[in-house]
Formats: C-alpha cells, sequence, structure tokens
C-alpha cells in the first residue's frame, strides 16, 4: 500500500512538473523532421536514424535536431505537435510545378494540438522551387491565390492566429534564401504582428542544418522565444 501511495506521488509530481513546461508545436518542413517524430506519420521525412538511413548530413539522432534541443528534458519546453513535412510549400506550387495542396503549410496548419507557442519553420521550398511571389492580399482570397506565395503566407498567418487565438507564435527564416522570400516574410509578419527569427551563419550539407547548424538553430530561437 505505502510502495503505491509512493508510485502515485511520484507519477503525480512528475506530471506536474512535466505540465509546468510551455508545449510547443511547430508546422514546418524538412528541417524540422525525424523519422517516427511527425504527425501524422504519412508526412514525409528527411533525417533518419543512423542505423537505418543517413549521410546527407552528420545528423542521425533525434536529439540533434534544434526542435529537440529546445524540448528535451533539460529544455525548459516540452513538444507538443511536430507537424513538418519534408520538401512542404507554405504556397501550393510546388517542384516541377506539381500542386502541393495536399503539404502545404496552409493545409495542415490546422493540425497542432493545444499548444502554448507555434514556431513556423517555411518558405524554404518555396525559394527552392521557385514559386511565383504573387501579390500582398490579406482578406478575400481566392483559391487561385495560394498558388502564390505572399497570399499563401498571409492566409496561413491569418489562419493560425485565427485557430489558436492564445498561442504565441513566431515565423523562423531561414538563411540564404531569394531576397523577394526574405523581403515578403517580414512584410506579411509585421503586417500580422508575428515575431520574425531570421536565422544566421547556419552550417548545412546538401543545402540542410549539421549537427552544427541544428545547435545554432536551436540558440537562435531560444533567444527569441525566453520571456
Amino acid at each position: 500500500m505505502k510502495k503505491l501511495l509512493f508510485l502515485s506521488l511520484l507519477l503525480l509530481s512528475l506530471a506536474t512538473a512535466y505540465a509546468g513546461k510551455p508545449v510547443i508545436s511547430i508546422l514546418g518542413d524538412s528541417y524540422s523532421t525525424f523519422e517516427g517524430y511527425v504527425e501524422p506519420d504519412t508526412n514525409l521525412v528527411w533525417y533518419f536514424d543512423g542505423d537505418r538511413k543517413g549521410g546527407r548530413t552528420d545528423v542521425d539522432s533525434v536529439d540533434q535536431t534544434w526542435w529537440s534541443i529546445l524540448t528535451s528534458e533539460e529544455a525548459p519546453y516540452q513538444l507538443g505537435v511536430n507537424n513538418s513535412y519534408s520538401g512542404s510549400t507554405i504556397s501550393y506550387h510546388g517542384y516541377r510545378n506539381e500542386d502541393y495542396r495536399d503539404r502545404s503549410f496552409v493545409t495542415r496548419m490546422d493540425r497542432l494540438g493545444n499548444p502554448d507557442i507555434i514556431l513556423v519553420f517555411g518558405a524554404t521550398n518555396d525559394s527552392w522551387a521557385g514559386a511565383p511571389i504573387g501579390e500582398y492580399k490579406y482578406s478575400d482570397w481566392a483559391d487561385a491565390d495560394f498558388y502564390t506565395f505572399r497570399p499563401a503566407m498571409a492566409r496561413m498567418l491569418a489562419g493560425l492566429q485565427e485557430l489558436y487565438p492564445d498561442t504565441r507564435l513566431y515565423f523562423i527564416l531561414n538563411s540564404e534564401l531569394k531576397p523577394e522570400i526574405n523581403e515578403s516574410a517580414r512584410e506579411i509578419c509585421k503586417h500580422y504582428g508575428v515575431e520574425l527569427i531570421p536565422l544566421s551563419d547556419i552550417d548545412k550539407s546538401h543545402g540542410h542544418p549539421t549537427q552544427k547548424g541544428m545547435k545554432s538553430i536551436a540558440e537562435q530561437v531560444a533567444r527569441k522565444i525566453a520571456r
């Protein structure tokens, strides 16, 4: 009986301590993936466990990812939903002019659980895939608008604020993107009052963060979201 009471108190203590950490959910692309750690598990991933596949970077353990560093047992945050999809664009415009509606950030933004903080890490594939920039448009969107970057990003941020009104929202902007993508992201974040986290000096291999790059991302994001 005493052992059962002790175990119950221990579990309650652990649950209380765990519940005290703010919950982070992620809406991202390949930079935020790792096999077995994205929701839903049908999302494509770019990073894999070293025992199964690797070699494109030296990141071969989930503990080395930027988001895992922020949500480890020792870190001040806990992970909610990581809805990241390798190769995904914010817009519907994908590589080879393919329709990426099914994986776009606009389509996935309503599947992030109940977080305290949302970190959106996107626009990399829009830049790489040559998505049309489009015009700044903040209302009265038509479906066709989302095949261009600016209206799609605006709709995403507006939608996230509507869906998660009490959540702190940040947009992480990768380094080495096209100037028009950077300018657009800054302007649209400013319009919605969303804090932008522009990354710099990220070590990469095959266009993706190495262990060193992941640590740098974690450090730069942590500085911005700490309160």
